[in-house]
């Protein structure tokens, strides 16, 4: 018995290790995919949002309009950015995807954005991937996302893989 502790204690030392090793650089790579992949990267506010048709009446298209904090890449410089996703509700009628970000009305966000050809809209680049929730954090009073992470690492490591590129 007395081997077995020190062995399963070795084990999950092991095994949490990597993963405190592994996740910050899972993180790190996906980052560096938005980052070099996206046109603009923003955080703002979530003014409004519109769904409607498209032109056959085939699909929902919601366009919701981001009150521009700051522009962490990118130089469309204006206080306002609209970006454009697949679903909502038009008439009673609703559509949803999944793996695609939604947007909620007064919420704070990062988004990786990549200019949609054929409108001046911007699409959120890699999916539900290239939308960041942001919370103030109840204790500390920073913003981080959801998963506690605090904004301000994210935008220096941005910061640090955009000056890399050059």
């Amino acid at each position: 018995m007395s081997i077995k502790s020190p062995f399963l204690y070795f084990i999950a030392l092991i095994i949490s290790g990597v993963f405190t090793v592994s996740f910050p650089q899972q993180m790190n790579a996906k980052l560096k995919q938005l980052t070099t992949g996206s046109d603009i990267i923003i955080t703002g506010k979530v003014a409004k949002q519109k769904s409607s048709w498209n032109t056959n009446k085939t699909r929902i298209y919601t366009e919701a309009t981001v009150q521009v904090d700051q522009y962490l890449k990118g130089n469309d410089r204006s206080n306002t950015v609209v970006v454009t996703y697949p679903g909502g509700e038009v008439g009673g009628v609703g559509e949803l995807y999944t793996h695609m970000p939604k947007f909620s009305n007064d919420e704070d966000v990062l988004v990786f954005l990549k200019k949609d050809k054929r409108s001046n809209s911007y699409d959120v680049f890699d999916g539900e991937n290239g939308k960041i929730n942001i919370i103030k954090d109840a204790k500390t009073g920073q913003k981080v996302t959801s998963s506690n992470v605090r904004i301000d690492y994210i935008k220096s490591q941005i910061e640090s893989i955009l000056q890399n590129k050059k």
